[in-house]
C-alpha cells in the first residue's frame, strides 16, 4: 500500500511540471507578439531580413543549431555568423532584455513560421540551461 500511495505522489508531482508546459500553439501564439515587438524593425515581417546586414530567419539554416539559436537571443553576439552560406560580418544583435518564456515563446514563433516547421517546442527550461554565450 506504502509503495502505491508513493507512486501515486510521483505520478502527480510529474503531471504538475508536464501541465505548467504551455502548449506549442501558445507558445507561438505568445511568441508572436514577442517578435512584432523586438524582431520585426530588422528581420522583417516575413523573416527575410536584409541581405547585406541582417540574416533572414525564414528558411535559415541557423535555426537548426537550438544552442546557438537560443545564445544569440539571450546574450546578442557581436561575432560574425553565416546563414545560409552567406557570410554576415557587420552587425551586432544586442541581447533585448527578454527573459527566459519570451525567448522560448518567440523560438518557436521564427521556428514554425512563414516557411518554417519545427514541431520540437523549445521551453523555457531549454533557455534556463544555458548560462553562457555559444557564439
Amino acid at each position: 500500500m506504502k509503495i502505491f500511495i508513493s507512486i501515486y505522489f510521483i505520478v502527480l508531482y510529474s503531471l504538475f511540471f508536464l501541465i505548467q508546459d504551455k502548449s506549442l500553439s501558445k507558445s507561438i501564439e505568445d511568441g508572436y507578439i514577442v517578435y512584432e515587438d523586438f524582431c520585426l524593425r530588422c528581420h522583417g515581417a516575413f523573416g527575410q531580413g536584409n541581405e547585406e546586414f541582417i540574416p533572414p530567419l525564414n528558411k535559415s539554416d541557423f535555426l537548426n543549431n537550438t544552442e546557438n539559436s537560443i545564445s544569440i537571443i539571450k546574450f546578442g553576439t557581436k561575432e560574425p555568423i553565416t546563414v545560409n552560406k552567406i557570410h554576415y560580418s557587420g552587425g551586432t544583435m544586442i541581447p533585448q532584455g527578454l527573459d527566459d518564456e519570451e525567448i522560448a515563446d518567440v523560438l518557436n514563433y521564427i521556428r514554425n513560421s512563414w516557411d518554417n516547421k519545427n514541431e520540437i517546442q523549445i521551453k523555457q527550461s531549454d533557455i534556463s540551461k544555458l548560462d553562457k554565450p555559444t557564439l
